[in-house]
């Protein structure tokens, strides 16, 4: 090769300058694929990809982080808002900055969500072990801590010499942009191998477009499709996160537009339809609709649209009643395809809704049908309106008034982010979807901590639309760190910060499986060890305040309202915080959820939620 044809560059170096020239690009539209690096810097990766991020600064976004896990909530936020089309890159230290990024990557590969980590590593050349922070293992020498990313990764490498990399980073970029395999990717970095140069190809640092694909279906699964949902009296659609991905919303809406097909939704494909489509349904499962789980106790063909069917959507195999009823899924991927021993289209989410009116040429549900969910859907929304409504404006308000309140206030652009606690039951049940990436819930994980860092991601993703972070207290305890960052980038990021003491949706739960509502209160700790006590002295709004955010406080609805208002039109980080009074009952769980009771117990209680799981255990199916 001739010194023309070369680049003498360290790995780091390299990689950067790579990175800043991968793009995607799907009908006909290119991204960046890695649009920004955010970055915690020590001893594994300050000298490596620490320099390299200077020297290439005007090619590569730099964004500071201050936790390692958050950093890649933040990511994952970025790549979903973004439809999978462009990622970020996270790099970190070896050592505790490495092990960091496990629940992150876990959760970016459980929702098939692009990102790619860039930890540090021990010397490749074993020159002084051990180092700082560096994993002796008695027998592997070549493990490191960064092998726990293994089992989270869809794509591992550890790269020992810089050559290395120019096979590695090219498949790293293939399954970062391939929708069937795309999750975390993860190229461990050797400190050492971090910094030593290397005569690298000129056509390695070519802009590189890694094309999207739209697979369509097999005619001959079309064909079987089309004969199935002819054949069907009560068909219902379930839409999941594949729908949002793929663009496929207006497909879904001509294909619901033709047959009357009703829709139903998981947490990850709310707003597929609009809300006040006459076929949407709203969620389904566990935090689902009464609706919604009504048509699904009797569908005698469910139509799986992008879901891998949670045990939350199938009320954990107890939902789907009908004595005839058949799946047929419609997914990118085989393995997600073929779930519930379902009949399959295994194509791009677009290519297959759009294909399917066609082929069943004029078929509608009968109108009787279509007249049932009607009413069933006008009758939820009068809950809805109940749960939303306050009739007391001085008063403290409930959760669901809070969402309410947030309701009336949101535009059709504006993004809602939650992820854990007893808000995503409420949001699934409750919230009127405007628009297809207004309903951003991380469920798959249902990770706390998740909702601050991953609407910076968003706001990066989509400047100047309002996006909002919705979170309990609980929550907020886990992981408050990046709004130092958001002020730091003047994200202006809005946190709705609800007080209720405690962690309310494992409270509940706790007291459904008879373990008394133990552990779960912010309280006092009494004479006999429970921590039923006063509530903690604890002022979360003035820890929100002291790390940079203007903070409103709302005691009344009136108050509420103000602030959100006031939240919206501002322009740097604001937080509204709220106590809310206790939750009502008047929304309960539409579905069943299997969370196994102790078999035996000195405590009626137990005793009690045992005789209860007995009784619904019984429903679940095996659906063969």
């Amino acid at each position: 090769m001739s010194a023309a044809a070369t680049r003498r560059l360290t790995t780091a170096q390299a990689l950067v300058r790579f990175l800043a020239a991968q793009y995607t690009e799907r009908d006909g539209v290119r991204h960046r694929l890695i649009a920004g690096t955010w970055g915690i810097f020590g001893h594994g990766n300050v000298a490596g990809l620490g320099q390299a991020l200077v020297e290439y600064r005007e090619a590569m976004p730099y964004h500071q982080g201050r936790s390692e896990q958050a950093m890649v909530h933040a990511a994952v936020g970025h790549a979903r808002h973004l439809n999978r089309l462009s990622a970020q890159a996270v790099t970190t230290s070896i050592g505790p900055g490495a092990t960091n990024l496990v629940t992150g990557a876990a959760l970016a590969t459980i929702n098939r969500l692009p990102v790619l980590l860039l930890p540090g590593d021990y010397f490749a050349s074993h020159a002084a072990d051990p180092l700082l922070q560096q994993l002796e293992h008695p027998v592997e020498a070549d493990v490191s801590v960064n092998d726990a990313l293994r089992p989270v990764s869809r794509y591992f490498d550890r790269i020992t010499r810089p050559e290395a990399l120019l096979a590695s980073a090219l498949q790293a970029m293939r399954v970062l942009s391939d929708p069937a395999e795309t999750g975390a990717v993860t190229l461990a970095l050797p400190q050492d191998v971090q910094a030593q140069a290397y005569d690298w190809p000129e056509e390695f640092f070519a802009d590189r477009v890694w094309r999207v694909r739209r697979p369509a279906p097999d005619p001959a699964e079309l064909a079987e499709a089309v004969r199935a949902i002819r054949a069907a009296a009560r068909p219902l659609i379930v839409a999941g996160g594949g729908v949002h991905h793929s663009e496929a919303e207006p497909a879904l809406k001509a294909l619901v537009d033709a047959t009357g097909i009703p829709v139903a939704s998981t947490q990850a494909g709310k707003g597929a339809l609009r809300h006040d489509h006459p076929a949407d349904l709203g969620g389904i499962g566990h935090t689902g609709t009464a609706v919604s789980d009504a048509l699904a106790r009797t569908a005698d063909l469910v139509i799986g649209v992008g879901t891998r069917y949670s045990d939350f959507t199938t009320a954990s195999g107890t939902l789907f009643q009908h004595p005839g009823v058949r799946f047929l899924n419609l997914n990118i991927t085989a393995f997600d395809a073929h779930k519930l021993a379902a009949g399959t289209l295994v194509c791009d989410a677009r290519s297959g809704l759009t294909a399917l009116p066609e082929a069943l040429a004029g078929h509608r549900v009968d109108a009787a049908y279509e007249a049932e969910y009607r009413t069933g859907r006008a009758r939820w929304e009068e809950a809805v309106e109940g749960a939303f409504r306050a009739d007391d404006d001085s008063a403290v308000p409930t959760q669901t008034q809070v969402l309410g309140a947030l309701d009336a206030v949101v535009g059709d652009a504006d993004v809602v982010i939650n992820a854990a606690g007893s808000l995503p039951g409420d949001l699934h049940k409750l919230w009127r979807a405007r628009s297809p990436r207004q309903y951003h819930l991380e469920y798959g994980y249902s990770c706390m901590g998740y909702e601050i860092p991953a609407a910076l991601g968003v706001q990066q993703a989509a400047p100047g639309t309002p996006v909002w972070a919705l979170v309990g207290d609980g929550t907020y305890l886990m992981n408050p760190t990046e709004i130092v960052t958001a002020v730091q980038e003047n994200l202006p990021v809005k946190l709705v910060l609800v007080q209720n003491h405690g962690y309310a949706s494992i409270g509940g739960l706790s007291e459904s499986v008879g373990a008394e509502r133990f552990g779960t209160d912010y309280r006092h700790r009494v004479a006999d060890g429970s921590f039923t006590g006063a509530p903690l002295p604890v002022d979360l709004a003035a820890n929100a305040a002291s790390l940079g955010m203007d903070v409103l406080r709302a005691k009344t609805v009136r108050e509420l309202r103000e602030a959100l208002a006031t939240a919206r039109a501002a322009t740097r980080p604001t937080c509204v915080y709220v106590e809310t009074a206790p939750p009502s009952a008047a929304l309960p769980a539409q579905a069943w959820w299997d969370v196994p009771v102790a078999e035996v117990s000195a405590r009626e209680a137990a005793t009690d939620a045992r005789a209860a799981y007995e009784r619904a255990v019984a429903d679940r199916r095996r659906h063969l």
